[in-house]
């Protein structure tokens, strides 16, 4: 319950496909509705925190908690979880210990735990990480002394990464340092970005730098590139570099790499990037036919470049690039720019080719030439 509100928190839109408990809104609750129906104290509880009536709810779920009944760990949880959003932390904590002493076993003791590693970290006395057995509450409770106290948390991080946890621990633990702006997190995230020593979590940390969107991310992932030879690795930060929008290198890539994979795949990054006008001027440069279809292929996507399209159609005489202009404007479903290209195409078998690419398209244009066409 408490525990995803903070994951989510935590650690933003990446942990939304875990199944974790939520607050008064999710399945959880709705479970615990139905399951405390006949319990008149608990149901006043649920209702006052869909209210925000905090006082109200404490005073409720005690109530019902008080009754020693199959559902009074569940009660006294949220009276402690009532009595933080009500600024009541002294008294959440003792609730939280009550459900650890009266209730070993409950299955709610995890979400306590977490509920206890927000409530510290709000106190200004955040936990220690290292008290932390779970691993979900230990990065909890990192995030929360990355906020208070980055100093401190960094080394921490840096043993962590360093360290035998799972590959879901480490990437959320790079997660906490991009997210913050701390010169040692920063420079802690360019260092694994650096080391290739483990391969799996140096591509992770270079998507990260790529989402932090900054010149000086740019300019590190550009470095890492020109030092790598791993192809995985710089195709991930031709990917990084689309999404902080360094169309510049994206272009170099595309212009200068000897792997024709990589130089391809810096067409398509630059494409996504916005880059258009630089993938036009591009096109006239280069001599490879595979490099110029990639760049009309990836032009498909941007139906401003229809009548670029055309034109190269009306020049190239070349069979496949020819082909890759029609599947372009097929692709764009552009109708208009198919039935202009056959009006004026001389060659019978290159009109048929186009009459069969808009046969597959539905507009006016189209509907009106194939009326044409059977006068």
């Amino acid at each position: 319950m408490i525990r995803k509100l903070l994951l989510f928190t935590a650690f933003a839109g990446i942990m939304a496909a875990q199944e974790w408990p939520w607050g008064p809104g999710s399945m959880n609750f709705q479970s615990a509705r139905s399951a405390a129906r006949e319990d008149a104290d608990y149901q006043d509880g649920l209702r006052a925190l869909d209210e925000h009536r905090w006082d109200r709810a404490i005073e409720a779920f005690k109530a019902a908690a008080a009754r020693n009944r199959a559902d009074s760990d569940a009660a006294l949880y949220w009276a402690a979880y009532a009595e933080n959003r009500a600024g009541r932390r002294e008294e959440a904590l003792a609730a939280v210990a009550a459900i650890r002493s009266l209730y070993p076993s409950s299955r709610w003791l995890k979400d306590a735990d977490a509920l206890e590693v927000e409530i510290r970290g709000q106190t200004g006395a955040p936990p220690n990480p290292n008290a932390q057995a779970d691993e979900e509450l230990k990065l909890l409770a990192l995030n929360s002394l990355m906020q208070s106290d980055p100093d401190q948390a960094v080394p921490i991080l840096q043993k962590l990464l360093k360290s035998n946890a799972s590959e879901k621990v480490k990437d959320r633990a790079l997660f906490v340092l991009m997210q913050s702006s701390s010169p040692a997190a920063v420079t802690t995230l360019n260092q694994i970005a650096h080391d290739s020593s483990d391969p799996a979590l140096q591509r992770k940390a270079v998507r990260y730098m790529g989402m932090m969107g900054n010149a000086q991310a740019r300019n590190d992932m550009v470095s890492i590139y020109k030092s790598s030879s791993d192809v995985q690795l710089k195709r991930d930060i031709l990917h990084s570099l689309m999404q902080s929008g360094s169309r510049d290198f994206l272009l170099e890539v595309a212009k200068t790499e000897q792997n024709p994979e990589l130089r391809r795949d810096a067409i398509r990054q630059l494409s996504i990037a916005g880059g258009q006008d630089q993938l036009r001027q591009l096109y006239n440069s280069v001599s490879s036919v595979d490099d110029k279809k990639t760049i009309l292929n990836s032009l498909a996507m941007h139906s401003g470049d229809a009548d670029w399209l055309e034109q190269v159609f009306k020049t190239d005489k070349n069979p496949e690039i020819r082909r890759a202009v029609l599947n372009a404007l097929f692709i764009q479903h552009n109708g208009k720019a198919l039935v202009d290209l056959a009006r004026n195409e001389k060659d019978p078998k290159w009109k048929e080719e186009i009459v069969q690419r808009m046969s597959l398209v539905h507009s006016k244009e189209v509907t009106d030439y194939m009326l044409e066409l059977l006068k």
